[in-house]
């Protein structure tokens, strides 16, 4: 059953990393229950504390994955509608079968949404693409907190192989 724990928690991991670049698949989530899994062996001392904090990590990876985005726009100029609109897209972009639809929607989201808000279009493309670096900035975030879940795997993998293997 550990084997099977263990093969269940590094497919998880390598799936939120991927994650982090295919907006179908939660990324951090996934690698968070990866860790999950591989403290439920029964190799591996349960670590609440551990799991408590990448949790935490996860979850506000979850929050900031739709908010910074927004707040890229913001920075760029948007107003209030852009921020709105970018985060609108970010999602309505996750459903669309067109590939970099993410991208797409949220830089299309605060476009519109600057326009709405009767700004010029040079004002709502500089929004738009606040909005995209935003987007950028959060997919790198996720990534790399994918990557140090990752790591903190491979590192407590490590303590205990002889368990394992």
């Amino acid at each position: 059953m550990d084997i099977i724990l263990l093969i269940l928690a590094v497919v998880l991991l390598l799936t939120g990393m991927l994650g982090s670049f295919l907006p179908v698949l939660p990324g951090v989530p996934l690698s968070w229950v990866g860790l999950l899994l591989f403290y439920l062996t029964s190799v591996v001392p349960m670590n609440y504390t551990f799991l408590g904090i990448t949790l935490l990590i996860a979850l506000v990876v979850v929050v900031l994955q739709y908010a910074i985005p927004a707040l890229g726009s913001k920075y760029f100029g948007g107003s209030k509608k852009g921020m709105i609109g970018a985060t609108l897209g970010l999602v309505a972009g996750i459903f669309m079968p067109i590939p970099f639809g993410i991208i797409i929607g949220a830089f299309a989201g605060a476009f519109i949404g600057e326009i709405i808000n009767k700004s010029d279009s040079r004002t709502a493309t500089k929004a738009a693409f606040g909005s995209f670096i935003g987007l950028l900035a959060s997919t790198f975030m996720e990534f790399m907190v994918a990557g140090i879940f990752f790591i903190l795997f491979c590192i407590r993998l490590w303590e205990y192989r002889e368990g394992f293997f």
